[in-house]
């Protein structure tokens, strides 16, 4: 699998992750130990003690330590071991590997690359729980599938028309259309209006409205997504440009997404989504989730197939069609950073 390592990868729910009660994650591979200590600092490290490598995700947090609960060695947070219990001398490999990881956005976000690149201005601008302007809820989704599919998936929403006719009610203007794509420097932004419509299910209209979405999907695979409806005749008189978000007359909401790949055939799926505070209320969020579970549920069941039909196929190859330019895109961009990045580790050894 091919992925950008100098890049923040969700591995949370903020929220979800307990003071002093270490959590576990594999992402590209690397088993992740995650804890928050009782101050409130969050730290990662390589879940494999050096000892007898068993998973520190299991071990106790003892102030901003962690310790492996299989024959006691105590690890600071940046993964040096200054504990072996009956034994004076640590050996200088006594180490495992640790991760820059920052709290933000509702979500707990690791840097998998180098350490020293770590730059949280590139943390994609996701909307958590702590924006006052919107009522969210969330979720998650594990995948038997590469993250690589999930991603091409979110970057090409013509699917809407046929996996998500009945749950989304996305009529055929997704697969009959084609939005405005414009490269950006890390993804890609999707623009579109659908003219005319009585809206998707979770934001219906009794009278045609023009409806408004936008995304950016950015590195490593995060979608940032409002949309809204507004008057018949708005794109028109905007001349199809965007509209500003204060003008929609029903059903601004905001989604945030983010694939999350754990192995080369396993992926986890986050996401949260909800009303701005002007357009809905808690009992609107509920209904937006109850009817994502389906939604969501009927993208698993497509690309979970879809990767059995992958492995099963000598050579797989790809047709792209017109609606593929999004996904094109920020492949390319992918396999451009990842050979980059390749790079400076064969010319830095």
């Amino acid at each position: 699998m091919t992925y950008v390592r100098n890049a923040w990868y969700v591995a949370g729910w903020e929220q979800e992750l307990a003071p002093e009660t270490p959590a576990a994650i594999t992402i590209l591979g690397e088993r992740i130990v995650i804890w928050r200590t009782a101050s409130g600092s969050v730290h990662a490290l390589e879940d494999r003690c050096v000892h007898r490598l068993a998973p520190l995700s299991l071990g106790r947090c003892e102030g901003e330590r962690l310790r492996c609960m299989y024959h006691g060695l105590l690890f600071d947070p940046d993964g040096k071991v200054v504990e072996i219990p009956g034994q004076e001398t640590i050996p200088p490999r006594a180490r495992v590997k640790g991760y820059p990881v920052e709290a933000r956005h509702s979500w707990v976000w690791v840097w998998m690359g180098d350490p020293e690149a770590a730059d949280i201005s590139l943390i994609p601008p996701a909307v958590g729980y702590d924006d006052p302007a919107y009522i969210l809820g969330h979720g998650q989704l594990d995948y038997e599938a590469e993250a690589r599919l999930i991603n091409d998936n979110l970057l090409d929403f013509s699917h809407l028309s046929y996996v998500h006719a009945i749950s989304f009610g996305a009529g055929p203007q997704f697969a009959q259309s084609q939005p405005k794509i414009t490269p950006l420097a890390r993804g890609i932004r999707s623009e579109r209006w659908i003219t005319g419509t009585l809206g998707a299910s979770n934001r219906k209209s009794d009278v045609p409205v023009d409806s408004w979405q936008t995304y950016d999907f950015l590195l490593p695979g995060v979608l940032l997504m409002w949309s809204g409806n507004y008057p018949a005749g708005t794109a028109e008189r905007l001349g199809y440009a965007p509209p500003p978000q204060e003008d929609a007359q029903q059903g601004l909401n905001f989604t945030s997404q983010a694939v999350t790949p754990m192995t080369d055939r396993t992926s986890r799926y986050f996401f949260s989504w909800g009303p701005h505070r002007d357009h809905g209320d808690e009992a609107m969020r509920d209904g937006m989730m109850e009817l994502a579970a389906v939604a969501f549920g009927e993208d698993k069941v497509m690309i979970e197939a879809q990767q059995k039909v992958i492995d099963m196929t000598p050579d797989p190859v790809v047709m792209p069609s017109a609606h593929d330019r999004g996904v094109t895109l920020f492949n390319r961009l992918v396999e451009k950073l990842a050979r980059a990045e390749a790079g400076g580790q064969q010319q830095a050894a």
